[in-house]
C-alpha cells in the first residue's frame, strides 16, 4: 500500500464531516456572499463527493443489501425535517429534501446497474427513475451519477476520477444557469470545491479503520442531529446576536 495513503475510511469521514458543519454553519448563519460564507463552502463541497464514494464503497462490500438500504431510507425520512428546518425550506419533499434521498437513489440505481440480469433499457430506464425522484433535493441527481460513477469503475480509480470529474462539469454547468461564478448576490466559485475530493480519495487506503459501535452508528446520527442543533441555535438561543447577525 502506498506510504502516502494514510487515511482509513473512519478518518475520512470524520474529516469531511467537519468540512460538512462548517459549510452548513455558514449557510444557515451568514450571507451567502460574505467571504467566511464561500471559503467554508468551498471546502464543505468535499462531503458530497466522498459521501456518494463510500455510499458505492458499502454497496461493494456490505453483507446485506436490504438492511444497508433500509437504513438510508430511514436515515432520508428522518434527516428530511432537520433539514428543512435548518435551511428554512417547506417541509414538503416535494419541495426539497436533504442528501440522504440522492444517497438511497443511488444506491438502488447502482445495485440495478450492476446486475448483469438486466437488459441496459431497463438500467437506463431505473438510472432516470432515481434521478427523478432526486431532483428536488441537495445534490439532486448529480448525487446519483456520482455514486453509479463509483461504483461501476470500482477496479480503477482513474476511471472513477475521470467519471466524477465529467460529473462535476454537469453539477458546474447547472448550478452556473442561473448565476456566474461571481455574481454579486450569490456567486458560484464555492461549488469548484468538488474537485478537492480527488486529492482526498487518493490518500484512502482502502481500510476501514477501528470498528466501533460509534463509528458504526456515528454518521447517521451526526447527520440530522447537527441540522437540528443549528436550527436550534438559530431560532431558540442568542446565538446570531453573538455572530453579530
Amino acid at each position: 500500500m502506498n506510504a502516502a495513503r494514510i487515511l482509513t475510511a473512519n478518518k475520512l469521514k470524520a474529516i469531511v464531516s467537519v468540512t460538512m458543519l462548517l459549510d452548513h454553519f455558514v449557510s444557515v448563519f451568514y450571507n451567502h456572499n460574505e467571504t467566511i460564507s464561500l471559503i467554508f463552502r468551498f471546502f464543505g463541497r468535499t462531503a458530497a463527493p466522498v459521501f456518494c464514494f463510500f455510499i458505492a464503497q458499502g454497496f461493494i462490500y456490505t453483507s446485506n443489501f436490504n438492511k444497508y438500504l433500509v437504513r438510508l431510507l430511514v436515515l432520508a425520512l428522518i434527516a428530511h425535517f432537520p433539514y428543512n428546518l435548518a435551511f428554512a425550506e417547506s417541509l414538503s419533499p416535494l419541495d426539497a429534501t436533504s442528501i440522504m434521498l440522492p444517497l438511497s437513489m443511488g444506491l438502488i440505481a447502482l445495485s440495478v446497474c450492476k446486475n448483469d440480469k438486466y437488459h441496459i433499457i431497463v438500467k437506463l430506464a431505473v438510472l432516470g427513475i432515481c434521478c427523478a425522484i432526486s431532483y428536488t433535493a441537495n445534490w439532486y441527481f448529480i448525487a446519483v451519477l456520482w455514486i453509479v460513477g463509483f461504483g461501476l469503475f470500482q477496479d480503477s480509480f482513474k476511471k472513477q476520477a475521470v467519471a466524477f470529474t465529467l460529473i462535476g462539469i454537469i453539477h458546474l454547468i447547472w448550478q452556473l444557469r442561473r448565476n456566474g461564478l461571481f455574481d454579486a448576490a450569490y456567486p458560484q466559485w464555492f461549488q469548484l470545491g468538488i474537485f478537492l475530493a480527488i486529492p482526498l480519495l487518493l490518500l484512502y487506503n482502502g481500510k476501514q479503520g477501528k470498528k466501533s459501535l460509534f463509528m458504526a452508528w456515528f454518521f447517521y446520527v451526526f447527520y440530522p442531529l447537527h441540522l437540528l442543533v443549528l436550527y436550534l441555535l438559530k431560532n431558540f438561543t442568542a446565538f446570531s446576536a453573538l455572530l453579530g447577525k
